[in-house]
């Protein structure tokens, strides 16, 4: 079994324990991850359409649990500072100044929000000492938004796949 369909198993039988709290972790572990997500963002979708989850609880849990995972990448940014700004003190300067014309607090809420590498956004935050309370309040927005836009896409459409496939 490939680690991928590995994870999203063991993911399901914790979740089918644990429920929300299952999620939580699920959520947790998934966004810890650096650059490689683990595709929890599928099981979220899945949760969403699946009896007995309210697509707002799930979304909301999710949301929280992939914001908490998301400090990892903030923290190598933080640990990592004085070797980026070494290797790539001339990029970094230039992101920090893309972000404050643009407002660092929205391009952290799209970033969460969407598939775009929030990792790099994570990283580069930390690396230039971006107000932590900050960069969980963004990351927490987008990844909520995100975490009720799967749930709430699976609760209207996981029927239809199921009978798609002939499976409900």
């Amino acid at each position: 079994m490939d680690p991928i369909a590995g994870f999203v198993a063991w993911s399901l039988e914790f979740i089918d324990v644990w429920g929300y709290i299952g999620l939580f972790v699920v959520e947790l572990i998934s966004a810890s991850t650096i650059i490689f997500p683990a595709p929890a963002f599928a099981i979220n979708f899945m949760l969403g359409g699946t009896p007995g989850f309210n697509p707002w609880i799930v979304g909301i849990v999710a949301g929280i649990g992939s914001a908490l995972g998301e400090t990892t990448g903030y923290a190598l940014g933080m640990g990592g500072r004085e070797l980026i700004e070494e290797k790539y003190g001339k990029w970094l300067a230039r992101a920090r100044r893309w972000m404050n014309t643009h407002g660092d607090f929205m391009i952290i809420v799209l970033f969460a929000a969407t598939p775009l590498p929030h990792d790099v956004v994570g990283m580069l935050s930390g690396a230039v000492k971006y107000s932590f309370k900050k960069f969980m309040l963004a990351t927490m927005v987008g990844k909520i938004i995100s975490g009720l836009a799967l749930a709430w896409a699976g609760y209207y459409s996981m029927g239809w796949l199921l009978g798609m496939f002939g499976i409900g």
